[in-house]
C-alpha cells in the first residue's frame, strides 16, 4: 500500500471515529434533555396551570364584560380599559395604593432595622421582646382590623386616651376620609413589623465577627459603624425585604375589610380592595380584571427595577 493510500486510509478513519464521538455526544445531550424534561414538568406543568394560565385568563376577562350571572362573558375590546382610565374612583385607588405602600414599606423597614438592632445588642429580657415584637404577625389580619377597631374608637378607644393626655380629641379614624387611610396604614404596619424585625435580627446575627470585630479594633462605633459596616452588609438582606414588603403591602386585604371596608367613599380603598368590589359587590368583572393587570404591571415593574438595581450595586 502507498503512503498516499495510507494516509487517505488514516484520515477516514479520523472522520469515522470522528463521527462516532459525535453522535455518542448527541445521544448523550438528548439523553440528558430528557431528564432535565421529566424532571421539570411537574413543576412547570403546576405553574402553567395555577400560574400563567390565570394570568392570561384575567387579561382575557379584560377585555369582557361579564356579571357571574351570565353563560359565558361578552368580549368588548377596550370599553373597560377606556372607563377604567376615564374614572376618577380609579385614579383615587391609585394613589392610595401608592400612598399606603410607601409609608408601610419605608416604615416596617426602618422600624423593623431599629428594633433588630436593639435585639442584637443581647440586653435583658431581649428573648421577650424578640416573643413580643414577632405576635403580631402571628395574628390574622382580621383580627388586626378589629383591635384597631376599638383601639380607634374616639369614645371608648386607646387614642381617646392617648389624645386626652395631649388636650386634644381623638380623630375619627375610620369615619372621615381624612383620616381612614392612616387607619389603615398604622393597623398594618403594626402586623407587618414584627415579621421584618426577625428577618434582620436574623441577618445581624449572621454578619461575619471577624469583620465587625475588626471595625471595633479601628474605633467604629455607633452610627459610624452602622453607615460604613452594617448597613452595607445587609444589602442583599434590604433588597428582598424591599420587594417582598412591597408584594405583601399592596395584597393588604383583610385589615382593610374589617377596619374601613374602603371608606368612606373611596378614601382607604387600595387597588386590591377596589378589585374585590368591582367583582364580588358589583359583579363588574370586565373591570376587576383590568384592575388586576394594572396591579401586576405595577408590581413587575417594582421587581424588574428591584433587581436591576440589585445587580448594578453588586457588580
Amino acid at each position: 500500500m502507498s503512503a498516499a493510500s495510507k494516509a487517505e486510509a488514516r484520515a477516514l478513519a479520523v472522520v469515522e471515529a470522528s463521527g462516532q464521538e459525535l453522535r455518542r455526544h448527541r445521544k448523550y445531550e438528548w439523553r440528558e434533555i430528557a431528564l432535565f424534561a421529566a424532571l421539570i414538568l411537574p413543576n412547570m406543568t403546576l405553574i402553567v396551570v395555577f400560574a400563567y394560565w390565570p394570568t392570561l385568563y384575567n387579561l382575557f376577562l379584560s377585555f369582557t364584560d361579564w356579571d357571574f350571572v351570565q353563560p359565558s362573558a361578552t368580549f368588548v375590546g377596550l370599553k373597560k380599559w377606556q372607563e377604567l382610565f376615564e374614572s376618577s374612583e380609579f385614579y383615587t385607588v391609585l394613589w392610595n395604593t401608592l400612598v399606603f405602600t410607601l409609608f408601610t414599606v419605608i416604615g416596617t423597614l426602618i422600624a423593623g432595622l431599629g428594633i433588630a438592632l436593639l435585639l442584637a445588642q443581647k440586653l435583658r429580657f431581649s428573648a421577650v421582646v424578640r416573643t413580643l415584637t414577632f405576635a403580631p404577625h402571628m395574628i390574622a389580619g382580621a383580627v388586626v382590623g378589629i383591635l384597631f377597631l376599638f383601639m380607634f374608637d374616639p369614645q371608648y378607644g386607646i387614642s381617646r386616651m392617648v389624645f386626652e393626655w395631649f388636650g386634644a380629641s381623638s380623630p375619627q379614624w375610620t369615619a372621615t376620609s381624612k383620616w381612614s387611610l392612616w387607619a389603615i396604614i398604622i393597623a398594618y404596619s403594626w402586623q407587618r413589623v414584627g415579621f421584618v424585625t426577625i428577618i434582620y435580627y436574623a441577618a445581624i446575627l449572621d454578619l461575619p465577627h471577624d469583620v465587625m470585630e475588626a471595625a471595633d479594633v479601628d474605633g467604629a462605633h455607633g452610627w459610624q459603624k452602622f453607615r460604613q459596616m452594617t448597613f452595607p452588609l445587609l444589602r442583599p438582606v434590604n433588597y428582598f425585604m424591599l420587594i417582598t414588603s412591597i408584594i405583601a403591602s399592596t395584597q393588604a386585604f383583610d385589615i382593610i375589610a374589617t377596619l374601613t371596608s374602603g371608606g368612606p367613599g373611596y378614601s382607604s380603598s387600595t387597588l386590591t380592595w377596589s378589585i374585590y368590589k368591582k367583582a364580588f359587590q358589583e359583579f363588574d368583572i370586565g373591570s376587576s380584571a383590568a384592575q388586576s393587570m394594572v396591579l401586576f404591571a405595577l408590581l413587575m415593574v417594582a421587581t424588574i427595577f428591584q433587581v436591576k438595581l440589585s445587580n448594578r450595586k453588586d457588580s
